[in-house]
């Protein structure tokens, strides 16, 4: 082969690789992109206390708020009886010991733990001593849901988009 059709093979090969490195790159951004447009938005606490989430674009309410301390991410669930987190969050929230139960969920039945937490915020909103299922599985040991046992120290309505939470 001449040196010719090597260097022109070269010359065909970068340019290859130089589109498939930019259409990556292109991809990329894209794709972080639409991450950051598609996280939910915070929620709002209003002059009275009130906390008022908005629903997020795949239909849900999530909050940010913290389990003994621990950051969470909370999605509403109104058909949940308890709070579930995932078991790295109940592990860094000191959450041990409880209960083993079958969890039926919309999911199949599941194994996990009722254990009780010493203070849950979510906003400006805080409950003491509440039981907590373990064994959820979220995007993020982060996750978690915020059910019934939680939700109904407050008043809870909902109004188009936005589901509030307010004091009693």
């Amino acid at each position: 082969m001449n040196t010719r059709s090597q260097t022109t093979r070269h010359a065909v090969w970068r340019m290859h690789a130089g589109i498939a490195i930019f259409w990556v790159a292109v991809l990329g951004l894209l794709y972080l992109g639409m991450e950051r447009y598609l996280q939910p938005s915070a929620a709002v606490v209003t002059s009275s206390g009130s906390l008022q989430i908005e629903r997020h674009r795949d239909g849900h309410f999530y909050a940010d708020g913290s389990i003994n301390g621990q950051p969470v991410r909370f999605m509403v669930d109104t058909g949940a009886t308890y709070i579930a987190v995932t078991d790295a969050l109940a592990e860094s929230a000191g959450l041990h010991g409880g209960e083993v139960v079958q969890f039926r969920t919309a999911n199949g039945t599941r194994t996990g733990r009722l254990v009780r937490t010493q203070h849950i915020t979510v906003g400006p909103l805080q409950v003491q001593n509440l039981t907590v299922g373990t064994g959820y599985t979220g995007r993020s040991g982060q996750d978690a849901l915020l059910g019934q046992n939680f939700l109904r120290q407050f008043d809870v309505l909902m109004r188009d988009d936005v589901l509030e939470l307010r004091p009693r």
